[in-house]
C-alpha cells in the first residue's frame, strides 16, 4: 500500500509540473502572439499614415494589361515605401483592385498609399504641357509637336490635304486655323488629337469674335477676318497698336491700295528667306507678294490671337494709311504719303 501510495504522489506531482509547463507554454504563446498583433497592428497603421515617399517626386506610369504586383513593383523600383502586402490589404478595402486607371502619375513628397492608391483610381494623370505661341507657322508648330517625347506621333510626312482630312476641314490649307495657347496632355496622347483640340477652339474662338464684329467691314468671311488678323499680328507685338495697325489695312483694302506688308512676302519667299528682304523680292510675285498682289493673300500666314482677331473685327477709324517702324518694335502713322515719307526719312534711311 505504501509503495501505490507513493506512486500517486509521483504522479500527481508530475501532472502538476506538465499543468505548470503547459501553463508556461500557453501563456508564452499567448504573449508571443498578443506581441505579434500588436506589431502587425502598427505596421499596418504605419503603411495608412507614414509617407511613401519624402523629398522627392516620382513619376510611375500604369499601363495596360500591368497587374497589381506589377504595379508595386513599379513603386518599390522608384524607391517608394512600400510594403506589398499592406499595399494589397489597403487597396481590398478600399474595393480599388479592378479600378485603377492607366496612365502617367506624379507622385509628390508627402504622398501616402492610400492617397497614391486614389490617386490611380480617380485617373489623376501627370498633365504635360506644349505651347503654340502667337504668331508661329504650322510648320513651327508641326516642329514644336515632333520633338516632344510625350506624344504619339502620326504627322510625319502626312500632306496639308491629309492634315486637313483629318482635321474634317474643308480648308485648303492649315495656315492659321489652329489657336495659339497652352494645351495641357496625357502621355500618349496623338499629335493630331492636339491638333484637332487646336483647330476647334479656334474655330470658337472665331466664331465668337465674327458674331460681335463691327459694321462695314470689307469682310465677306471669317476666314478673311482671320487671314488680315494674321498679317497683323505678324506686324506688331505691342497690344495698343493691333488696331491702329488693322485700321490701316482695313483703309487700304477698301480703297483698293495694295497691303504692301512685309510679313506676307517673307511666308511667300519660303526657304528662299534669310533675314533680309532684297529689292528684287518685292518685285517678286508670289501667291503672298502684297507688294504685287491685290488684295488679302490666299491664306493667313501665322496663327493670330483673339487680340489681333478683335482688332481686324474692331479696328481703329483714324485715316492714316501708312506705319513705318520706329526701331523700338512701335510704329509712326500717318495719313499721306508725305508725312510717310518724312517718317521713313527719320527712322530708317538714317540708319542705314
Amino acid at each position: 500500500m505504501l509503495k501505490i501510495e507513493q506512486c500517486r504522489k509521483w504522479l500527481s506531482r508530475c501532472l502538476t509540473m506538465r499543468l505548470t509547463i503547459n501553463n508556461k507554454i500557453i501563456g508564452f504563446t499567448v504573449l508571443l502572439l498578443s506581441f505579434a498583433g500588436g506589431w502587425l497592428w502598427m505596421d499596418y497603421q504605419s503603411a495608412l499614415h507614414q509617407p511613401a515617399l519624402t523629398d522627392q517626386t516620382v513619376y510611375v506610369e500604369i499601363e495596360k494589361g500591368d497587374s497589381l504586383n506589377r504595379i508595386i513593383d513599379k513603386l518599390v523600383e522608384q524607391k517608394l515605401a512600400v510594403r506589398p502586402v499592406w499595399f494589397k490589404v489597403i487597396a481590398l478595402q478600399d474595393n480599388a483592385l479592378k479600378k485603377l486607371k492607366t496612365g502617367e502619375y506624379e507622385l509628390t513628397s508627402g504622398l501616402t498609399v492610400p492617397q497614391i492608391i486614389a490617386l490611380f483610381v480617380q485617373g489623376k494623370t501627370k498633365q504635360h504641357a506644349i505651347t503654340f505661341p502667337e504668331g508661329w507657322s504650322f510648320k513651327e508648330i508641326l516642329h514644336e509637336l515632333e520633338k516632344n517625347p510625350n506624344l504619339e506621333h502620326s504627322l510625319n510626312g502626312v500632306c496639308l490635304e491629309s492634315v486637313m482630312s483629318k482635321l474634317k476641314s474643308d480648308a485648303q490649307s492649315p495656315e492659321g486655323l489652329l489657336f495659339p495657347d497652352t494645351y495641357f496632355f496625357e502621355k500618349h496622347t496623338s499629335d493630331l488629337a492636339l491638333l484637332k483640340r487646336a483647330y476647334d477652339k479656334m474655330q470658337q474662338v472665331l466664331q465668337q469674335e465674327w458674331l460681335n464684329k463691327a459694321e462695314d467691314l470689307p469682310f465677306k468671311t471669317p476666314y478673311e477676318a482671320l487671314t488680315l488678323a494674321s498679317i497683323v499680328e505678324k506686324e506688331t507685338g505691342v497690344a495698343a497698336e493691333r488696331p491702329l495697325i488693322a485700321g490701316v489695312f482695313i483703309r487700304r483694302l477698301e480703297q483698293n491700295m495694295l497691303l504692301q506688308t512685309d510679313p506676307t512676302v517673307i511666308y511667300g519667299m519660303g526657304e528662299a528667306y534669310q533675314g533680309d528682304i532684297k529689292s528684287k523680292d518685292l518685285t517678286t510675285a508670289t501667291p503672298y507678294n502684297t507688294y504685287v498682289i491685290s488684295g488679302l493673300p490666299p491664306t493667313p500666314i501665322a496663327m493670330p490671337g483673339r487680340e489681333a482677331l478683335n482688332a481686324v473685327l474692331h479696328p481703329d477709324k483714324s485715316d492714316s494709311l501708312y506705319f513705318v517702324a520706329r526701331g523700338d518694335g512701335t510704329h509712326v502713322f500717318s495719313a499721306t504719303l508725305k508725312d510717310h515719307n518724312m517718317a521713313v526719312d527719320e527712322f530708317q534711311r538714317k540708319k542705314k
